[in-house]
């Protein structure tokens, strides 16, 4: 009996939930794209002003001379809009998290504070978490297209191992830890809203 109660309570609640058109969203960050990352990003209206939105990207390339940017990430974030939900003036708080596998990139290209050289003689692996804050803006494009920018601040923690060279399994140093404070999102998005 209370099993058959709370199924139709739920039901019910289900039925409850408003849903129409413009309510929802999908995306892809063109910025990603040209970068050869894959990803794919949903946005839904749940209150007059608020949505929410979860992006994820994943880049699994190896690329000439044994380069790697490998990653994923996942990013959900609520967003607060000025005037109307999916389009104008928005600001937003995200969260984000992932796995990466960067090396051998070059001269010049920093990364975890390590020298500009480290990147072209030694490849890193980690995890890494983090929260920020955001604001961007969504130009109505037609019916069913927006153009979407967005840039975001924040803090984001690693913890990741260093190898000797891109390719070679010798671990050089592990578990070491970091603490980034900066950009935390960046974004063009072309935007499908149904």
């Amino acid at each position: 009996m209370k099993i058959k109660f709370l199924t139709a309570a739920l039901l019910g609640a289900f039925c409850c939930i408003h849903t129409s058109a413009q309510d929802i969203a999908v995306k892809t960050n063109l910025l990603y794209d040209a970068t050869l990352t894959i990803n794919v990003g949903a946005e839904m209206q749940v209150a007059p002003k608020w949505s929410v939105d979860l992006s994820g990207n994943y880049n699994p390339w190896t690329l000439s001379g044994g380069k790697k940017w490998k990653h994923w990430m996942i990013q959900p974030e609520a967003r607060y809009w000025f005037c109307q939900p999916l389009g104008g003036h928005f600001v937003g708080l995200h969260l984000l998290g992932g796995e990466y596998n960067i090396g051998h990139l070059g001269h010049g290209f920093k990364f975890l504070n390590n020298d500009a050289h480290a990147l072209s003689d030694h490849r890193y692996q980690g995890w890494f978490a983090g929260a920020g804050i955001a604001y961007g803006y969504s130009w109505l494009l037609g019916k069913h297209w927006n153009l979407e920018a967005e840039i975001g601040i924040g803090w984001a923690y690693t913890r990741y191992d260093t190898f000797e060279c891109k390719g070679c399994g010798r671990k050089v140093r592990a578990n070491k830890a970091h603490n980034y404070v900066g950009p935390t999102k960046a974004a063009l998005n072309l935007v499908y809203v149904f």
